[in-house]
């Protein structure tokens, strides 16, 4: 195994790693609307899921993957009225390429953010 960490993306804010490495898989933890520096970056759910997302960008590149090697993406949203504004953005970054998926209404994120997203992707070929 091996535990991944990027100042690419915002440091874990427990004691946990931003992601690992297992046998060509790789499995993120949840990423919130966090800068690089740990400070959230807006209070709307659109600008939120953006920096989400390339968060996940980040930690999936110092993987060795991508989000075009992802098979599986849990949503987790504070608020289920936002389904369809983070679809839109969701789209953005898989517009070809959809992996599977799961959205889950929750009472609370970490930092009281509006979404947090989490990934289950290969590692690349080289």
């Amino acid at each position: 195994m091996k535990v991944v960490s990027t100042n690419k993306a915002p440091q874990a804010i427990g004691p946990y790693s931003q992601a690992m490495v297992a046998n060509g898989m790789v499995f993120t933890s949840g990423q919130i609307a966090l800068s690089p520096d740990g400070e959230i970056v807006c209070d709307d759910v659109v600008g939120q899921c953006e920096q989400v997302l390339k968060n996940l960008s980040e930690v999936l590149k110092e993987a060795g993957a991508d989000l075009s090697s992802v098979i599986k993406t849990t949503i987790f949203l504070s608020d289920m009225d936002d389904f369809k504004a983070v679809n839109e953005v969701y789209a953005k970054y898989f517009s070809d390429h959809k992996p599977a998926r799961s959205t889950v209404a929750v009472k609370t994120l970490p930092l009281n953010v509006k979404v947090e997203i989490d990934c289950i992707a290969m590692v690349l070929e080289k």
